[in-house]
């Protein structure tokens, strides 16, 4: 299985990953503010269905050195705040939330599921309900990167720089969705 995302179609988009576990350790990198903020963004997450997530995007300050960013994402170095709902809570097999800002339930959301597949997890994200394959192929390759990072932490080798993985991840996105 490719460890890119495969548009589901023309609003959504679906990554799978096998990390390593136990799931406990997993659903914390997900949802403890401090340990999401090693590998996608800090700040706090109510534990409930409705609950607020007010998290803190600072991509400059995740990955290993070197940190150097391209003029194209000078916008996304952050911190930035970011205001999300909690749409699922299931622990520690399903997370979901919004991510439109202006709180949309009915907007697009993101869903995570993980389940026990041998000795490893099987981690699924689920974006959907995206504008149109412009705003999938945007936001495939910062999972693709941040989900990337999640895993190299969880192995305890995290070796990749988050802006050059970024970078390829767009541009891979932009030829397989787009042309």
């Amino acid at each position: 299985m490719s460890d890119f995302g495969t548009r589901l179609d023309d609003q959504t988009v679906q990554f799978s990953r096998l990390v390593h576990g136990p799931i406990e350790r997993v659903w914390s990198y997900l949802t403890d503010a401090e340990l999401r903020g090693k590998w996608f963004a800090g700040g706090p997450m109510e534990p409930r269905v409705g609950g607020k997530a007010d998290w803190v995007f600072a991509n400059a300050a995740i990955g290993p050195e070197p940190r150097t960013v391209p003029e194209r994402f000078q916008k996304y170095v952050g911190p930035f705040d970011s205001k999300h709902v909690v749409t699922i809570w299931e622990p520690p097999h399903r997370l979901g939330f919004t991510w439109d800002s202006n709180l949309d339930p009915k907007g697009s959301e993101v869903v995570v599921e993980l389940s026990k597949e041998g000795d490893k997890i099987r981690l699924v994200l689920t974006h959907k309900r995206l504008a149109d394959v412009a705003a999938v192929t945007d936001v495939s390759g910062g999972w693709h990167t941040h989900l990337l990072m999640l895993a190299e932490i969880l192995e305890g080798h995290p070796t990749t720089p988050f802006w050059s993985a970024l970078d390829v991840a767009n541009k891979e996105y932009q030829k397989r969705y787009r042309g």
